[in-house]
């Protein structure tokens, strides 16, 4: 397959699956075993958070006006209180994302680990539907939620398949916080998270390498691909969870975790 067009489907994989609770890391492993693309860009640490950066371009687009609220109203007690909240989930992020590189965390080589985090995930979600059933979430994000949606986030770079945004909405609707809220804590959270990454990615990447070593054709195709369709996916997810549960996606995660377990063994 030409390099361009394998750029240009992962960004299209990334855009869709970075913000649904379906596993984008999980996604793009199994497109790449099918694509048999030439460069070995295509396959590196820098080209996949150079398509999550724009994923993000797509958050903060779709949340732009909540973006401009905070910054106008951040002196207010409750927007500040959101912020260092939002603040200390990142923090914790951060270091234990630092602590798990220390240890050498690496990607897993194998479906298998994926396909189970995928599937388990899919049980989890289909369970605290059930369990939330006529429950009234709240629209407060307490310390406590706060600081485990930070946690969870590290779950979820340490099991790959678990899904970022699927793990930290999880945690969310098991602590007792509303769907659009949970949605809302989770992407903003991942804003200064994955630019974190994607600029350490590049920092790092750059040093060894250097910037000859930049494929910018095939990074700029996947940046604006993953950007547009993250973008109509968030815009999607939001008016979705005004109405609907998350089992669908626990269902897809079950279903395609069995799938991968049972035509990809190893």
């Amino acid at each position: 397959m030409q390099d361009w067009l394998a750029a240009i489907i992962l960004g299209v994989v990334e855009g869709i699956t970075e913000f649904l609770p379906v596993s984008s890391t999980g996604h793009l492993l199994i497109v790449e075993k099918f694509l048999h693309a030439d460069s070995p860009f295509l396959q590196s640490e820098l080209f996949n958070v150079g398509i999550q950066s724009g994923a993000v371009l797509a958050v903060i687009l779709n949340f732009k006006q909540r973006l401009q609220d905070l910054a106008q109203t951040w002196k207010e007690p409750e927007t500040l209180d959101y912020l260092v909240k939002l603040s200390a989930a990142f923090f914790v992020t951060g270091v234990g994302g630092i602590i798990l590189k220390k240890l050498g965390m690496r990607l897993p080589e194998t479906v298998g680990p994926v396909a189970w985090a995928t599937l388990i995930g899919g049980v989890l979600f289909i369970a605290v539907e059930y369990w939330l059933r006529g429950k009234q979430g709240t629209e407060k994000v307490t310390w406590i939620i706060a600081l485990a949606i930070g946690v969870s986030q590290l779950v979820a770079a340490a099991f790959p398949g678990a899904s970022r945004s699927g793990t930290t909405i999880l945690v969310a609707l098991i602590l007792g916080l509303s769907r659009p809220r949970a949605i809302e804590f989770s992407f903003l959270l991942g804003v200064p998270t994955l630019i974190a990454a994607g600029g350490l990615s590049f920092v790092k990447h750059v040093a060894k390498e250097g910037l000859g070593s930049v494929d910018w054709l095939l990074l700029a195709l996947g940046f604006v691909t993953a950007t547009i369709t993250a973008f109509i996916t968030v815009k999607w997810l939001l008016k979705f969870v005004q109405s609907h549960t998350f089992v669908a996606f626990g269902w897809y995660r079950i279903i395609l975790g069995a799938a991968l377990l049972l035509f990809f063994r190893g």
